[in-house]
């Protein structure tokens, strides 16, 4: 799973800022950007926001009145007892809780809120797993990886399963250009971290501080001086003084892990962890009855942050408010910290479809997919069931017109594309990213023909676990679900509409601004927006207003794009 974006760079980072020493002083000076800044509007508000509330104001003045809309969130889980979620949350009708009996007989017992489908049937859940290009490699090794290939005397199949081992090869073994990172260094700058934190802890009186109780604290001693001179600098640096210094520990060691399985795959086949705990028959995608109803399980963090975007309830006095003010959020755990797998995926999506979700949120990717067309064969029947299948583009900087970057509404072996699915690229707002400074993100992949459009991804204040607990997080996973709650806000309002309709709304009404944008990934070459997407920045007042258009009586075309400019 490509988790929250500062991981991306927070290895480099952090080595960085731990060479400067007692240097680090912790005084990042960076703008800042109101709370909930995705929401704005830009003429109004000046900052590069959807416009959600000219949106709303729109739809109150048309009378409209909405129908509730149910959307599914396909992600590591979301803490059910978090405030601002526990009355959003899908209640499934069909189920008795917690009586061990499959009432509604869909095959999944007490799935009150959705379901787990990296559980295991005694309890235990999937938390970390491997990457895919580890298990491919391991996979076919001992067939592929021998001095003569035969590429003519291939079947089809077998060819394919070849192009992907060599793939992951590369991916894993490098072609010698990478720089790799010094785990001796790594270690000694966790070890470094965690020890910061502890002096902190003391100095404060407290075990858990946020960044902004960091700021605000007066050390008394040269130790936790330079302590909170580190910390402090990493929590401004990567816009994260929401967040908790357990959570930003958690995370930190938790890249540290990965970084140093990346060096372990090299020498030996990652361990099954799914196998293990699942028990399925992970190669037969009709054995679809496994997993759990633990949706909350080990690290729920970026599935609740990710659902308050969404939907988080609106208008009552406490945390934030949603996008969408009438939905049910049905969470399905299927992603683990690592990549998910594609039998875990193809079966979430149908679970999604069946229990009636009419959007699906998905933030997660990978390189490669070993069982591609079960997934396709899952979005074809979305689409049958007329679902919208909304997907984060990821956060490695690239083009994914010519990199591979799954899942993708392109069926394999074939050249037809899911008229259901939008690929969403993160924006930004120039003052979000002191070192970018553009209103595109600077972590965000891009594609002229994959990405259908960009919405806000950097600093985007969200629900976090812990009851009562709120924090910035970046990340095209942030992009998808204001992309998800503009579509189920347009199906509340104007239910008759097709998942390919509200699409067409949404990519269609966005605006595209006038000044070129960073091209993310780069050091700052400027480009055309119009060449990094096929559609500019989400706009919710453009797309409730066309799809408004498009919901009168006797409107039998599409209407005209009003893909807007930007007025200078």
């Amino acid at each position: 799973m490509k988790k929250i974006c500062f991981k991306v760079k927070f290895i480099t980072l952090v080595l960085v800022v731990f060479s400067l020493g007692s240097q680090a002083q912790g005084t990042s000076s960076k703008t800042e950007l109101v709370k909930g800044w995705h929401l704005l509007d830009k003429e109004k508000d000046g900052v590069y926001g959807i416009s959600l509330e000219n949106a709303y104001n729109f739809l109150q003045q048309k009378n409209l009145k909405s129908k509730r809309v149910l959307v599914a969130v396909i992600d590591s889980g979301v803490d059910t007892l978090q405030e601002d979620l526990v009355h959003v949350l899908w209640t499934n009708p069909g189920e008795i809780p917690g009586n061990g009996i499959d009432d509604d007989h869909n095959g999944y017992v007490d799935d009150v809120h959705g379901w787990n489908f990296i559980g295991g049937k005694d309890g235990r859940n999937v938390k970390d797993d491997s990457q895919e290009e580890g298990r491919i490699y391991y996979k076919y090794k001992s067939e592929f990886d021998v001095k003569k290939i035969r590429l003519d005397t291939m079947s089809a199949e077998s060819r394919d399963h070849y192009n992907m081992w060599l793939k992951s090869k590369k991916k894993i073994m490098g072609d010698g250009s990478e720089e790799g990172v010094d785990l001796f260094m790594l270690k000694r700058v966790v070890s470094a971290c965690i020890k910061s934190d502890s002096i902190l802890q003391h100095a404060m009186g407290k075990s858990e501080y946020t960044g902004h109780e960091l700021e605000s604290f007066e050390p008394k001693d040269m130790e936790s001086r330079t302590a909170k001179s580190v910390l402090l600098y990493l929590f401004q640096d990567f816009h994260i003084m929401d967040m908790t210094n357990t959570a930003f520990i958690s995370d930190f060691t938790e890249q540290a892990e990965h970084e140093e399985k990346k060096v372990e795959i090299k020498e030996k086949a990652p361990e099954d962890y799914r196998g293990e705990i699942v028990q399925d028959n992970e190669n037969d995608i009709t054995d679809s009855i496994y997993g759990n109803n633990d949706i909350m399980a080990t690290d729920p963090m970026h599935g609740t942050h990710v659902s308050g975007i969404i939907g988080a309830e609106r208008n009552n006095d406490i945390g934030i408010n949603g996008i969408a003010d009438n939905i049910r959020i049905m969470m399905i755990r299927a992603v683990p910290n690592g990549d998910e797998h594609d039998k875990d995926i193809a079966v979430a999506i149908r679970y999604a479809v069946d229990n009636g979700a009419r959007v699906i949120n998905m933030s997660f990717g990978k390189n490669l997919s070993p069982q591609k067309s079960w997934v396709d064969d899952a979005v074809r029947y979305a689409e049958s069931k007329n679902v919208l299948l909304i997907h984060a583009a990821g956060n490695e900087g690239e083009n994914i017109d010519t990199t591979d970057n799954f899942p993708n509404p392109t069926y394999k072996n074939s050249r037809q594309t899911a008229k259901n699915w939008i690929t969403v690229g993160a924006s930004s707002d120039p003052k979000a990213e002191e070192g970018f400074k553009s209103y595109t993100a600077s972590f965000s992949n891009y594609g002229k023909k994959e990405v259908n459009v960009f919405a806000p991804g950097t600093r985007i204040y969200s629900t976090l676990p812990g009851g009562n607990k709120y924090g910035n997080l970046d990340g095209t996973s942030m992009a998808a679900p204001v992309v998800t709650g503009v579509a189920a806000l347009i199906m509340e309002y104007f239910p008759n509409l097709t998942a390919a309709e509200v699409k067409y709304c949404i990519e269609k009404s966005a605006y595209m601004p006038v000044a070129k944008a960073k091209k993310p990934g780069t050091e700052g070459e400027m480009v055309p927006l119009s060449e990094l997407g096929s559609g500019g920045i989400l706009n919710a007042y453009g797309a409730v207003k066309m799809a408004y258009a498009m919901s009168e009586p006797k409107k039998k075309e599409l209407p005209k794009s009003t893909l807007q400019k930007e007025k200078d």
